[in-house]
């Protein structure tokens, strides 16, 4: 299968509790011909933590991909505008 391009950059922004977030997912291909999501995150303007997952294949990839953004969402994470 062949590797497509996944980007995805969400914040959360709650100023009352000075809360500004940015949470960002990609997958991408590694040199051992595997398929990687890469996620980031942390305080807005910071380089913030990231952690990579190793999978075999691109659907599985794809499919925590989607897992985290609906946990991101149901915490009231959004694209921009």
């Amino acid at each position: 299968m062949k590797l497509q391009p996944y980007h995805l950059y969400i914040e959360r922004r709650e100023p009352a509790k000075n809360m500004a977030r940015f949470y960002a997912l990609s997958i991408e291909p590694n040199l051992f011909g595997g398929t990687s999501l890469v996620r980031r995150w942390g305080r807005i303007g910071s380089r913030g933590q990231q952690k990579i997952h190793v999978f075999d294949s691109e659907l599985k990839a794809i499919d925590l991909l989607l897992t985290l953004l609906r946990q991101k969402r149901s915490r009231g994470y959004r694209p921009l505008r």
